[in-house]
């Protein structure tokens, strides 16, 4: 229902947002000059026609729609590929499908091998004429074999009498397959049908342990039919499985069939019985015996021995078409680039839908990660703890506070008693070992991603643009350190993870310096270039005025160096953030890279595109912050 009413919100929003569009366009200024920045602000109601673009296609082509608007198509598509699994065989007998005859095509095949055999047996210099003879005559028994298979005369009685009885059900089939009550389930069959597709559940649904709380899989296509009309494809395709296994046991195996076949079987195995198995001849005797037994077992018949048969199928699928009705568009129209296919007793979307989930699955199944009771792997994606002020503040201070005071820990007395002193009441506050309030606090796979983001950045800034603005003012800065900062840039930062992560574990700290080495870089090459292309005519003028050395550097030099500055800050978040999710795929037991990681071994399609999701909502959010920081900190660029 959900995804109805946003389906129709996104196409008001696009019609309405390209006609309030038309209609600016029409009323505002247009004498600004080409190139002018002002034309390219504003423009919201364009931001909502690509996004609602974005979106409509995400739900059309992951056949979400569909779901939302024929949630039973899909289990109606599976009983028919079902009819279609159970009839591939059959058809691909016959010049349905197919160009020709599959015997025609398994006849024209074999003796193609055979002359091949044939060809390399008389050029070959390694056989002596008595072997080439022999060998022949073989090739020669062979090929004799097919018109034992194709004579219409030499068709059994009761061959014909089976294949009549295997026509007769398909025509049975077809006609009792177009009455409207088939298959002719009961009341009692009915409600314990309706009852196990109540268990089984929906197309696309989210099932959680109820013990551990953990979600456990989604049903790709429930198999149960759910409606009349796909149960009546169920039924039809159980029926045509033992058709079809009724005639695949049949053999076109006539008494001079079988007399012709066994004598070449003796006659080739008492030839190599006195030859060594790896004896060219024997090899080759050994080729013309594999294709005799081919022969054999396929389903090789007269050229019109089938063709009743042939048309009998040929009826149904015209009928099983027929009673598909409305299900056909909704396949075309509503499933592009696949469609719901079965492989013997199962279903599963094939196209598009199978690879780009749903988005009423994919927020389902986000909405169930974000919990603590669900998560992923035991940890939820984001959520708030309560955590005692205490805990945070053991957390940062350092233990060798209590060591360095005078005096000693108390000891406990002969009563068993510990009565506290002043040192022992310090190492309960440097150690978090006492309470004092709670305070929200976010935690979970998501965080902890943001965190290592958001401090390797700080340390990069902190660090990289003091730096930066070092190296670029002065001689002795840039001589010495830029080797270093040149020789470490250019190496890729998956190269550095192996060793960092080995040295500082798997831990937050290897992945911080990671992060850290990432941005710092950036940093300092972006505060140099800022440094160094300050105007000389600035510095000049504001030395002129009385501006001392740190008044140059405040309000001239790093003013100027700003744009470079945020312009590296925003490159190194796009840089630290590819970098985490490739540290967390090599070792992580949280964050986003993590989950990733853990979900593309099981195939979780709609846990990567979360994954996908967050880590582009996260870069976008730190984007827009360093926009908006931007706007406020350098309102003056690009006005100059």
């Amino acid at each position: 229902m959900l995804t109805q009413i946003v389906t129709f919100l996104i196409f008001f929003a696009v019609i309405g947002c390209i006609l309030y569009g038309r209609r600016l366009i029409r009323t505002e200024k247009v004498d600004a000059v080409f190139g002018n920045p002002e034309r390219a602000r504003g423009g919201t109601h364009w931001v909502i026609v690509g996004s609602s673009f974005l979106l409509l296609v995400w739900l059309y082509y992951s056949w979400d729609i569909a779901k939302s608007f024929y949630p039973k198509s899909a289990n109606e598509l599976c009983q028919v590929g079902k009819v279609n699994d159970s009839l591939l065989g059959l058809k691909y007998q016959f010049p349905i499908e197919e160009r020709e005859f599959k015997s025609t095509a398994q006849i024209k095949k074999e003796n193609k091998n055979l002359q091949l055999i044939l060809e390399e047996i008389q050029s070959s210099n390694e056989l002596n004429d008595q072997q080439k003879t022999i060998l022949a005559s073989f090739i020669n028994k062979t090929n004799q074999l097919i018109p034992l298979l194709t004579n219409e005369d030499l068709l059994e009685i009761e061959t014909k009498q089976k294949i009549d009885e295997i026509t007769g059900k398909i025509n049975l089939l077809t006609e009792n397959f177009q009455k409207p009550d088939y298959p002719f389930e009961t009341e009692q069959e009915y409600n314990e049908r309706q009852k196990a597709v109540s268990e089984e559940g929906g197309w696309g649904i989210v099932k959680v342990s109820a013990g551990t709380g953990s979600i456990e899989n989604t049903i790709e296509v429930p198999l149960i039919p759910a409606t009349d009309r796909g149960l009546k494809f169920h039924a039809a395709a159980q029926e045509l499985n033992l058709i079809s296994d009724e005639f695949f046991k049949l053999r076109n195996h006539n008494p001079e069939f079988k007399d012709q076949i066994k004598s070449l079987k003796e006659e080739i195995k008492a030839y190599r019985k006195d030859l060594d198995s790896e004896d060219l001849s024997s090899n080759y005797a050994k080729n013309i015996v594999k294709i005799a037994r081919r022969i054999e077992f396929a389903s090789i018949y007269p050229p019109n021995a089938l063709d009743k048969m042939q048309n009998a199928i040929i009826k149904f699928d015209v009928a099983q078409n027929e009673a598909q009705g409305g299900l056909r568009f909704i396949d075309i129209f509503l499933f592009p680039a696949g469609t719901i296919v079965a492989s013997g007793p199962s279903c599963s979307e094939q196209g598009s839908g199978r690879w780009l989930p749903k988005p009423s699955d994919t927020f389902n199944k986000f909405a169930l990660m974000l919990k603590p009771s669900v998560g992923y792997k035991d940890i939820p994606l984001l959520w708030i703890d309560m955590v005692d002020v205490s805990k945070m503040i053991g957390f940062i201070l350092p233990d060798w506070i209590a060591d360095i005071l005078p005096g000693e820990y108390p000891v406990h007395t002969k009563d068993g008693i510990v009565k506290q002193n002043f040192k022992g009441y310090v190492l309960k506050v440097v150690t978090g070992d006492f309470d004092l309030f709670k305070v929200p606090v976010p935690y979970g796979h998501i965080w902890d991603s943001f965190m290592r983001v958001f401090l390797g950045l700080v340390f990069g800034i902190l660090i990289g643009v003091p730096l930066g603005l070092f190296m670029g003012l002065n001689r002795f800065a840039k001589g010495f350190f830029d080797p270093l900062i040149e020789l470490y840039r250019p190496v890729p930062p998956l190269a550095w993870a192996p060793l960092i992560i080995s040295v500082l574990g798997i831990d937050n700290t290897g992945k911080v310096f990671l992060l850290f080495m990432v941005s710092l870089s950036i940093m300092i090459i972006s505060a140099r270039a800022g440094a160094s292309g300050t105007q000389l005519s600035k510095i000049h003028a504001a030395h002129s005025l009385g501006a001392s050395k740190k008044q140059i550097l405040r309000y001239v030099i790093f003013p100027n160096s700003l744009p470079e500055i945020l312009t590296g800050i925003r490159v190194a978040v796009g840089m630290c953030w590819g970098t985490l999710v490739a540290a967390e795929f090599l070792a992580g037991t949280t964050g986003i890279g993590f989950v990733e990681n853990v979900a593309k071994k099981y195939f979780q399609y709609e846990v990567i595109w979360i994954t996908i999701f967050i880590m582009g909502m996260l870069g976008l959010l730190f984007d827009v912050t360093l926009r908006k920081i931007i706007d406020k900190t350098i309102p003056w660029r690009g006005k100059g």
